[in-house]
């Protein structure tokens, strides 16, 4: 017996191909809404984890500019006491200066020359005095020029001869000079290095 199919079969594959079409279209849909989803979620950690990583940063640097603030102001004040103590080192310096110069010139001076007046006007020092003779006013410069660790760059300013009484009312030939001197500072010692080698006598008489 044959069988005849007398019943719409295109329709009914057409509209099974329709129901499957949409099945797999709502089926996309739901797979692209999970993935979706799913990037967001991602996307959001990460944004939360770069706005944390940014708020750390901001916390951080606003610590390290309160730290270089301190710094900056702890330079001051060393900068300060430094500037202070310099300023009572030269006070003391300067308060000694007088001893000083009179004790170099005493040192400097040689025999033959007699000072008659000393003056200052800040590190400029005049002097003025009587030479037996114009060597001794020469060993006079040399002195102060090589000799001496207070006094540089000695200038004479003037000499004559002049002839002056002695107590004996004689009449003698002298020299009436004048110079300039400038006053220097010592260099300061240098600090004693914890390493340095100790010397063989110092050693020897240690043992």
């Amino acid at each position: 017996m044959i069988l005849i199919n007398l019943l719409p079969h295109r329709e009914e594959k057409r509209a099974a191909r329709k129901r499957a079409f949409f099945v797999a279209l709502g089926v996309a849909a739901v797979v692209g809404a999970v993935v979706v989803g799913i990037w967001y979620s991602v996307l959001q950690q990460l944004t939360a984890a770069q706005q944390a990583r940014n708020t750390f940063l901001k916390t951080e640097i606003t610590k390290l500019e309160a730290q270089i603030k301190d710094i900056a102001n702890l330079r001051n004040e060393i900068e300060a006491l430094k500037a202070r103590q310099r300023a009572v080192e030269d006070l003391q310096t300067n308060r000694n200066i007088p001893v000083y110069l009179l004790d170099e010139l005493v040192k400097q001076t040689p025999e033959g020359i007699y000072l008659k007046d000393i003056k200052q006007n800040g590190s400029v020092v005049t002097i003025a005095g009587i030479a037996q003779t114009n060597e001794r006013v020469s060993e006079f410069l040399r002195n102060t020029q090589y000799n001496s660790k207070w006094l540089e760059r000695p200038e004479l300013v003037e000499i004559r001869a002049v002839n002056m009484q002695t107590a004996r009312s004689e009449q003698r030939r002298l020299f009436d000079f004048s110079m300039r001197v400038t006053l220097k500072r010592p260099a300061p010692p240098a600090p004693a290095t914890p390493n340095a080698p100790v010397p063989a006598a110092a050693a020897a008489k240690s043992a």
